[in-house]
């Protein structure tokens, strides 16, 4: 089964162009497992233009399913993730600034580096997952950090969909593939929607997480956070 973490960046985004605590972010995480999702995901960042680290900390304890933080292994980020201990940390290239995640890592290049800071996660008892594009030779790079899953940044299968799904897809397809025959979790994200979501989980159904946060949230503007979820998961079933 592939199970919905549903990333509530965007609630903490509206949270905090007003100030206060409208809307509640720990509310909305309880709500959203109660609405059936499988995982929270939060990204915080070190400007905290969304979540916060202090968001974090008060979410752990309130997860019931599975917490996925997502973000750059900065010092401050790998601390933050190892005095709060998630179900699953997964680490992304951003820089201090990026207003969105827009890449994998070089998990070649990278190889020293990812595999120290995955080291530490895993002593700490925490699943680990790298963002990577659709690359078998980024995907076996992976494997060679040590990591337990990856994440494919779906991205471009979203861009691409409308103008030729089947071509979209192949990439992914060939990395998920390599992923599944070296022993990798999988797991997959970014601009996954209502409209593309079916076609992907369909040609990759060994997925073991998706993690959405702003089509889900800009869709539970017109269909309410509860069915948005339901439709969501609608589009995993097997």
């Amino acid at each position: 089964m592939t199970k919905l973490s549903v990333n509530i960046n965007k609630v903490a985004t509206i949270r905090n162009a007003r100030g206060g605590n409208n809307p509640d972010v720990l509310k909305v995480a309880v709500d959203c497992e109660l609405f059936g999702a499988q995982g929270i995901t939060v990204h915080p960042r070190p400007d905290e233009r969304h979540i916060r680290y202090m968001d974090v900390r008060s979410i752990k304890p309130l997860v019931k399913t599975e917490l996925n933080i997502e973000g750059n292994p900065i010092d401050k980020y790998i601390e933050l993730v190892l005095e709060v201990c998630p179900t699953q940390v997964t680490l992304v290239p951003d820089t201090d600034d990026q207003l969105t995640s827009n890449h994998g890592w070089d998990t070649v290049a990278n190889r020293a580096f990812l595999t120290d800071v995955i080291g530490r996660f895993k002593e700490a008892g925490i699943r680990t997952s790298i963002f990577v594009d659709p690359s078998c030779k980024m995907v076996e790079g992976a494997k060679e950090c040590g990591t337990d899953r990856i994440e494919l940044y779906t991205e471009p299968y979203a861009a691409g969909y409308p103008r030729n799904r089947e071509e979209a897809i192949k990439p992914f397809v060939e990395a998920a593939k390599v992923a599944k025959e070296l022993g990798l979790g999988l797991n997959a994200g970014h601009d996954l929607s209502l409209e593309n979501l079916t076609y992907f989980h369909r040609n990759i159904p060994w997925l073991d997480e998706v993690s959405i946060g702003h089509a889900l949230i800009c869709d539970a503007l017109y269909m309410g956070l509860g069915n948005t979820i339901q439709a969501y998961l609608a589009c995993l079933k097997d």
